[in-house]
């Protein structure tokens, strides 16, 4: 996938891949640029992440919505977004919509952590707070799963799904293309 930040392709190494960042945490954020919900938590997002990436986490955002239906949503918007929020890890615009696919992604913001074998241990949301709900934004559960599993811990199987807006699946014809 094309990273909006800098623009070079990342591929995520595959679990038998020599690639040394196969033994690096992962968290993967699915994310875009209009999302009420994502705007409501994207800068504590990015101290959490830093945070991760200080613990020798690597981080990664994808936006997996059709820019045709959504255009704030398009690769040159992503870009802006970064840089406008401080992100210090790859924005990365998923074109075909596999990666939203093959990780089942249902929201933004939707969060997965790999532990070092790339076993999910973490899907879930970042904390309780929503938009209007009057709940702090912390990252609490994000942030507990991470600290967790850098430290070699179990990560707690309490695991809330997040809440967000619907990834935004291209349409052709009146098909929802989501095989």
């Amino acid at each position: 996938m094309a990273n909006t930040v800098d623009g070079q392709t990342i591929r995520y190494p595959a679990s038998d891949s020599d690639d040394p960042v196969t033994d690096q945490i992962t968290v993967i954020a699915f994310i875009c640029n209009h999302c009420p919900y994502v705007i409501h938590i994207i800068d504590r997002f990015v101290e959490v992440a830093q945070w991760a990436q200080q613990q020798g986490v690597q981080v990664f955002c994808v936006s997996s919505n059709d820019p045709a239906a959504y255009p704030q949503d398009a690769p040159e918007y992503m870009q802006h977004f970064a840089t406008d929020h401080g992100f210090t890890f790859p924005y990365l615009f998923d074109e075909t919509q596999d990666v939203a696919r093959s990780y089942q992604a249902a929201c933004t913001p939707d969060f997965f952590v790999f532990d070092r074998h790339r076993s999910l241990v973490y899907r879930g949301r970042f904390d309780a707070a929503t938009p209007g709900n009057n709940v702090p934004v912390s990252g609490s559960d994000l942030r507990a799963a991470i600290d967790a599993v850098t430290k070699g811990n179990e990560v707690s199987l309490t695991q809330l799904p997040s809440i967000g807006c619907n990834i935004k699946w291209r349409y052709d014809g009146d098909e929802r293309t989501t095989t």
